[in-house]
């Protein structure tokens, strides 16, 4: 036997899948995205302030505002749909799979999903943190502080301004969460692109870096995106039937 030759009996090695998710990912849960054609800051400009890090931190109304809009927010209220557990079915099948998510709405982990196995690019809105001690806490007992009468609750270890656990507009992305992403679309060998616009950096550049490395790039996605070019696959179809679909067939032939 040379060492080029596979036992009959050893398991066929399975392609690293990688699959970055954006806000379309999770509209049928009845979240609305925030760039399309009737995405929230088209719908309304005005919100963007209450999730920019400056405006927020320089104006208590701005907070009070943000409190009101967190109590208010879909999220809380969704449950994973028919794409979420596809991608979790097709990690407890055993492939090696790694979601990189710009969403902040955990739904991957409700779905089933490991925690270790996701990375959150923009956070997460399910916890909140204290801008000056880091202390960190659920959104949810927040959230009743502010029903019980504080509209704009502080820190209950420092006394400093609390928001929730997301990259607003003017932070930066967590530096080993993003390391972590690139290395996953480095190695991986399947990248999917699915719900996301692939125009907010450093997201969008993952696709780039993965089809650049050798990855089989898919983009699932209504509209067209800058990495169209570069995809080996291009799908329109909606992704709640599309991503079940695409991720049953590669679980039924894992070399393709």
């Amino acid at each position: 036997m040379t060492g080029t030759d596979v036992s009959p009996d050893q398991p066929t090695r399975r392609p690293l899948v990688a699959i970055l998710t954006g806000a379309g990912i999770s509209t049928d849960s009845g979240i609305p995205d925030y760039r399309g054609p009737n995405g929230l800051w088209r719908r309304d400009p005005e919100a963007e302030k209450l999730v920019t890090y400056d405006t927020y931190m320089g104006d208590p109304e701005i907070r009070r505002r943000s409190w009101r809009m967190r109590q208010e927010s879909p999220a809380f209220r969704a449950a994973p749909n028919a794409a979420h557990e596809a991608v979790a079915r097709l990690e407890r099948s055993g492939a090696p799979v790694r979601v990189i998510t710009q969403n902040v709405d955990g739904l991957h982990q409700l779905a089933g999903m490991p925690e270790r196995k996701v990375l959150e690019l923009h956070g997460t809105v399910r916890a909140v943190t204290c801008t000056r001690c880091h202390a960190r806490s659920s959104m949810q007992e927040a959230l009743a502080r502010v029903a019980a009468g504080e509209p704009d609750p502080p820190c209950l270890v420092c006394g400093g301004i609390l928001k929730s656990a997301t990259v607003m507009f003017g932070e930066r992305l967590d530096p080993q969460v993003l390391g972590s992403a690139l290395a996953v679309a480095k190695a991986a060998e399947v990248f999917f692109a699915v719900g996301s616009t692939l125009q907010v950096q450093p997201a969008a550049s993952l696709a780039g870096v993965a089809a650049e490395h050798g990855a089989r790039l898919v983009i699932v996605n209504a509209e067209p995106t800058p990495y169209d070019e570069l995809a080996a696959e291009v799908v329109r179809e909606p992704i709640g039937t599309a991503l079940p679909r695409l991720l049953a067939e590669l679980a039924e032939n894992p070399s393709n």
